[in-house]
């Protein structure tokens, strides 16, 4: 399968290098100081705070060109469009792996709608420096897989196939016939804790105030009660059902656990205000259809 990678940061880099290693012919998009970088060391791995440091060999391009099976894009929510463009002239199925509550139908009416796939990494890392330090796995991350799924909920043979792939790669993914509700449901949660991080100074600072903690789990309530269908997985109705007195507690531990603490939860970046910005506006947008 040849495959390109559009996006240089901590899950495309990951995401490449582990195709890489299995052995596909993938290339990563990288542009700038990053694509330096990525020509001088190739990619530089690290899990969580370890100093080991492993460099993987991708192959890197500054512009996407020729035809490809199948082009993974992992940016931000707000780049999304500015990506767009490029990806109307070339060849190949993409698949979009990333924070997007909007729906495909954007998405087609640039690069035609059946092209698109939508999915989410489960992966999550920060970068320090020009070295991806990804998130350690443990027990609960080895059990959550990387949905991806057809816009429409079907199952398809490219769907089975790109699966199949990414599993032969020791990617753990799986197909999901609920996607674009999977990725509203997350938008809905993700917006109110992003916004709650941040404003509190980072994960560890929001868990010491609990009053904090509640005031995110009501928004991140009204967020999913706003919802144009259920939410996806299903577990996430216990944020609405669950006591709040529980859940706070609960959210205080994950908020202090080296999950979240790798996860790039504390980055106080533009990037990710702007990001949450983007996927805030895509929530209110369902909220106000409903």
């Amino acid at each position: 399968m040849k495959l390109l990678v559009y996006g240089a940061g901590v899950l495309g880099s990951l995401f490449s290098a582990r195709l890489h290693e299995a052995g596909h012919d993938v290339s990563l998009l990288a542009r700038g100081e990053r694509l330096a970088a990525l020509r001088r060391y190739g990619v530089r791995l690290a899990e969580g705070d370890s100093p080991a440091v492993r460099r993987i060999p991708v192959p890197v391009v500054e512009h996407p060109a020729g035809g490809y099976d199948l082009i993974a894009v992992l940016v931000r929510t707000h780049q999304v469009d500015a990506v767009l463009e490029s990806l109307a002239g070339l060849e190949g199925d993409v698949l979009f792996l990333h924070n997007w509550a909007a729906g495909a139908k954007p998405l087609g009416a640039v690069i035609g709608h059946e092209r698109v796939l939508l999915g989410f990494p489960a992966a999550a890392g920060t970068m320090d420096g020009d070295v991806v330090r990804y998130r350690p796995t443990n027990v609960v991350t080895r059990r959550v897989a990387m949905p991806i799924g057809e816009p429409d909920g079907r199952t398809t043979p490219r769907l089975e196939r790109i699966v199949r792939e990414f599993r032969a790669a020791g990617i753990n993914a799986r197909a999901e016939p609920r996607m674009d509700a999977w990725l509203k449901t997350h938008a809905a949660f993700e917006v109110a804790l992003g916004q709650a991080v941040n404003a509190a100074g980072g994960p560890v600072a929001l868990a010491d105030d609990p009053d904090a903690v509640r005031g995110m789990l009501r928004v991140m309530r009204q967020n999913l009660a706003a919802l144009p269908t259920p939410p996806v997985p299903r577990g996430f109705v216990a944020l609405r059902t669950l006591p709040e007195g529980l859940l706070v507690a609960v959210l205080r531990r994950f908020l202090r656990s080296p999950t979240a603490v790798h996860s790039g939860l504390g980055s106080a970046s533009p990037a990710v205000a702007a990001e949450l910005e983007r996927m805030a506006e895509q929530v209110r947008a369902h909220a106000r259809v409903r």
